[in-house]
């Protein structure tokens, strides 16, 4: 006897991306900067490698074109592995391609918004590319101005070009002068007050060479993060370096083992008291899948109760497992596993995501894909995991 399905509602992805078009900085930065800030050169294609978690690339003898990104000494190609939607897995390739060579609905509004109705999606957020998954490039340069510049500037073009003319169904998700804490958090009240509801940021910025969360750097952001009800929304990644198990290990092993990045943040935050005191925050983690969760909450519950020398001068005065309730989310699009332990991952935080147009995202499938991972559940968990759980959290007028 077959199990009885419910109906997959228009699901709300919490995790796609976009690939920023090519007039994005120099139609929107001051004149003397529009030859130094982020532009597009078509240029020969490189072979892009792989180093401690960085790709490392720059132009080559090819026949074959790419649209290569320079800004001061960074350079970097558009990749087909980004943005190739739907593309079979043997056919994806880390080449580089030009703006021509890839979908229209990476990095045209219009034309995402006619490929999340193929694709059974109402409304989607969507994470940096290039600047990458927090806009931690922008940290890194040497005209900390321009820096500052170019986060707004993406910022301004997410809310009125991507998101401006889609009725909701784009949903804004700024980055902030990662650098700088208090500029980072008057960025977050400039976008907050324009109605957006979430910001990227890295999962382990000590990775980046910033403070870590343990340190009381970060509370005027996160003061204004929770003031503003603003999301903190962490890509797997965005410590830009992966764990790996050696420098010989293939790069494959980077791909299971990433998980273990949203693993150290999640216990960064709950041991370091930031939820305590900031009880109203909310934070999502985003493509690290679920299945993991029950079993580090649990071992963060017996630590916490039987290795109280090891914690410090703090001693949480709650469980871990409160804090995860009261203030953690996270998505998922591949993980029976997490399926299978819904209730102790917490029915109310998980939602859904498409990965959209990453390589090993569920486009064109994800109504199949969600009816596979979910549809068994009752209806009333359908439409939660589906979307009641993002409107609620990103506070959407869906």
């Amino acid at each position: 006897m077959s199990t009885p399905q419910s109906t997959i509602p228009k699901i709300i992805s919490v995790d796609d991306h976009v690939v920023e078009p090519p007039h994005l900085w120099e139609s929107r930065l001051p004149a003397k900067y529009k030859d130094k800030g982020p532009r597009i050169k078509i240029l020969p294609r490189g072979e892009p490698t792989l180093k401690e978690g960085v790709w490392v690339e720059a132009p080559g003898d090819s026949d074959d074109m790419a649209a290569w990104w320079h800004y001061e000494d960074h350079i970097y190609q558009l990749r087909l592995m980004i943005a190739c939607p739907g593309l079979p897995p043997k056919e994806v390739k880390p080449i580089g391609v030009t703006f021509d060579d890839i979908a229209p609905g990476c990095w045209q509004p219009k034309a995402r918004l006619a490929d999340m109705d193929r694709n059974h999606v109402e409304a989607s957020l969507c994470f940096p590319n290039y600047p990458r998954f927090c806009g931690q490039l922008f940290g890194e340069r040497k005209d900390m101005e321009l820096s500052k510049l170019c986060v707004e500037a993406y910022n301004d073009w997410m809310v009125d070009e991507w998101c401006g003319d889609s009725g909701g169904r784009l949903i804004p998700l700024c980055i902030v002068p990662l650098w700088d804490v208090e500029l980072a958090a008057a960025e977050i009240r400039r976008n907050a007050a324009r109605g957006v509801k979430a910001v990227a940021f890295s999962e382990l910025p000590s990775w980046l060479g910033l403070p870590s969360i343990h340190t009381d750097y970060w509370d005027p952001f996160i003061r204004a993060c929770e003031e503003t009800g603003t999301v903190i929304c962490m890509h797997i990644g965005s410590g830009t370096k992966t764990v790996n198990t050696g420098t010989d290990a293939p790069t494959i092993m980077s791909s299971n083992l990433i998980a273990l990045n949203s693993v150290a943040s999640l216990l960064d935050w709950i041991f370091s008291a930031k939820l305590d005191k900031f009880p109203k925050l909310k934070l999502l983690y985003a493509e690290c899948q679920i299945g993991w969760i029950p079993y580090f909450v649990e071992r963060a519950d017996d630590t916490w109760e039987t290795h109280q020398w090891a914690q410090g001068e703090y001693r949480l005065p709650k469980p871990p497992s409160e804090y995860y309730r009261q203030s953690i989310y996270s998505c998922f699009f591949k993980d029976s596993v997490g399926m299978d332990l819904i209730e102790r991952v917490g029915l109310d935080q998980v939602m859904f995501e498409t990965d959209y147009p990453h390589q090993d995202g569920t486009f064109p499938n994800t109504l199949q894909v969600a009816k596979d991972l979910f549809g068994h559940l009752p209806q009333d968990h359908v439409n939660k995991i589906a979307r009641e759980n993002a409107i609620k959290l990103l506070d959407l007028d869906l």
